[in-house]
């Protein structure tokens, strides 16, 4: 009789394990902790090498950043199964501040993916681990919101940039948002542009960045938290939460740049380029985006 019971408790404990091992909720358990081990290992691995050849480079005088960031962002973007469709073309071969509008942690890769490029960004940033030194090499410029009376000297600062040659990127929303809208542009760092060398006509390029699509599908106002990271939202399991359902189609839309020259109003020009961005970001959550993407 003991002989029994102890056999069918085993086959009971065999058959509840397989219903386990076989439970969707424990395979998408499983499967999620694989793949943020292996991103988070690729992350950890792959960044500290790039930072060790970029600070080379920079002592060495040497190039390659303009090259090596934007493979880099590309394999990052794809290990993270973002695919980025792009209208348009960044401006080349002249001084160019993007105004873009900005939804998530996520812009900055897939904008960095494109080409090179370095940003404006909050001055926290500057003491992430990693993320920081990675952001200074990338020369981004680190701006201090609760101190306002530094506009000048942070304007001096992306001037200095914008001569150097690559684009800088102006989240000019100055905040992130839910994705489902475009909030109203800041100009206050607009005025950047009139501090570079006069020998340079310096271009305002408007730039719309929308997520579009979650595993093949449209992705509703709904769905947009997935990409979406905006107010007090914890970073952490929103990146858990990303890997976990991932796959999302991007369109990043490049509008014909502006002139700003001598005598260009800012606050207008600002305007003007907010509704454009407005517009081009709109169309593309239909899924009918102005200008015909390509995937990259």
């Amino acid at each position: 009789m003991s002989t029994s019971l102890e056999n069918a408790l085993s086959r009971r404990s065999v058959d509840t394990a397989a219903l386990v091992a076989e439970d969707p909720v424990h395979r998408n358990g499983r499967f999620l902790m694989f793949r943020l081990a292996y991103v988070m290992a690729w992350f950890f691995t792959v960044t500290p090498t790039l930072m060790a050849m970029l600070w080379a480079l920079e002592r060495l005088k040497l190039p390659g950043r303009r090259t090596l960031f934007p493979l880099y962002y590309r394999a990052l973007t794809r290990l993270l199964r973002v695919r980025i469709h792009v209208a348009g073309a960044p401006s080349q071969g002249r001084p160019t501040l993007i105004l873009s509008n900005h939804v998530s942690w996520l812009d900055i890769l897939v904008l960095s993916s494109i080409c090179p490029i370095s940003f404006v960004a909050k001055k926290e940033v500057a003491g992430w681990p990693i993320v920081g030194p990675t952001a200074r090499l990338q020369h981004t410029v680190f701006v201090d919101r609760t101190r306002r009376h530094q506009t000048a000297e942070v304007n001096a600062e992306i001037a200095a940039r914008l001569a150097e040659g690559d684009p800088v990127v102006l989240f000019a929303e100055g905040t992130s948002n839910d994705g489902n809208r475009v909030l109203g542009f800041h100009s206050a760092l607009v005025g950047a542009v009139a501090k570079v060398d006069a020998e340079h006509e310096v271009l305002l390029q408007p730039v719309s960045i929308a997520y579009t699509r979650t595993q093949g599908l449209p992705m509703g106002r709904q769905h947009r938290p997935l990409t979406a990271w905006y107010g007090e939202m914890d970073f952490v399991p929103h990146f858990k939460e990303f890997v976990r359902r991932g796959a999302v189609d991007v369109i990043v839309t490049f509008a014909e740049p502006v002139a700003y020259g001598v005598g260009s109003n800012r606050k207008r020009l600002t305007e003007t380029i907010e509704a454009e961005v407005r517009k081009l970001t709109a169309a593309a959550l239909r899924d009918r985006p102005l200008v015909v993407p390509k995937p990259v």
